[in-house]
């Protein structure tokens, strides 16, 4: 069904189509919107009501704990479980594909490709069980890394860290691959927030040179590297165009450096349509490591 040019969602789809929209939609906006909504609450209840003891009670237990997302955060494998989880990973679907055994009594960097324009699949696959990764890899716990940047805002630190996810600065890596024992997989998507702005369908454009330090550190802790690419990433959204050397990409690089990370100007589909909106496209997505 057409609505001024959008197509709609038929109001009949099965109960199974509509529960894996609203795992990605949980994960989509969970990504875009928690962290500031958060502290902005915050703020407000710390501002403007009664209740400021609530932000400063919690800021104080933030200073307490700022450096657990540095030190192997605070992983909770019933949380990684979440049915949501798996919803999201159905919806796509995701498939990790298992190449080779890791070893219990080693430590791995998982050097991941591409990061797309949210890093959908390599959340799905390393900071949730949803596509079996303790089972693919019995005695390996998996990190995904994120910008340090992510666990500074109140409560979705929180959740963040209750995933796995530890931040992708040089100190983290090392505890992990350090303090933890063995049998540790870091994620790492390589190619950071400037592929972001290279991600749309059909193409494939890696940041490689001057990434190195993840093979530093590879070497320094004597850990495995494990490269992986997820097949489909890059399809999950449609971006506008933004050439090198146009006033757009200019405009995208300076916002990076002021940011930390990157803005593309993306779009996919929306939870009541098929044309328009902030949730990904249906487009398999195959994650391989070898």
């Amino acid at each position: 069904m057409n609505l001024f040019g959008f197509e709609l969602v038929p109001l009949n789809l099965p109960l199974e189509k509509r529960l894996r929209t609203v795992g990605v939609l949980h994960f989509t906006y969970l990504f875009l919107f928690f962290g500031l909504s958060t502290l902005f609450v915050s703020l407000y209840l710390l501002l403007f009501t009664s209740y400021y003891l609530i932000p400063l009670a919690y800021y104080l237990w933030y200073r307490y704990d700022r450096s657990t997302s540095e030190q192997g955060g605070r992983r909770s494998d019933w949380v990684r479980r979440w049915r949501v989880f798996k919803w999201a990973a159905e919806y796509f679907p995701v498939e990790l594909v298992k190449t080779s055994e890791l070893q219990p009594n080693k430590n791995y960097i998982l050097a991941c490709h591409p990061h797309g324009v949210m890093c959908q699949s390599h959340f799905v696959n390393f900071a949730s069980e949803a596509t079996g990764f303790s089972n693919k890899f019995p005695g390996i716990k998996s990190y995904l890394t994120a910008l340090s940047s992510s666990f500074s805002y109140p409560i979705f630190r929180e959740y963040f860290m209750l995933s796995g996810s530890i931040e992708a600065s040089g100190a983290s890596i090392d505890w992990v691959l350090s303090k933890e024992g063995s049998g540790n997989a870091v994620a790492l998507i390589v190619g950071g927030a400037k592929e972001a702005l290279d991600a749309r369908p059909g193409s494939c454009h890696l940041k490689l040179k001057n990434r190195k330090g993840f093979c530093k550190k590879a070497l320094k802790h004597g850990a495995s590297v494990v490269p992986v690419f997820a097949f489909g990433e890059n399809d999950l959204y449609k971006q506008a165009a933004n050439p090198e050397g146009s006033k757009v990409r200019k405009f995208q690089n300076v916002l990076t450096r002021i940011l930390g990370f990157s803005p593309p100007m993306f779009y996919g589909r929306g939870f009541f349509n098929y044309t328009f909106g902030l949730l990904p496209l249906e487009k398999p997505v195959t994650t391989v490591g070898k």
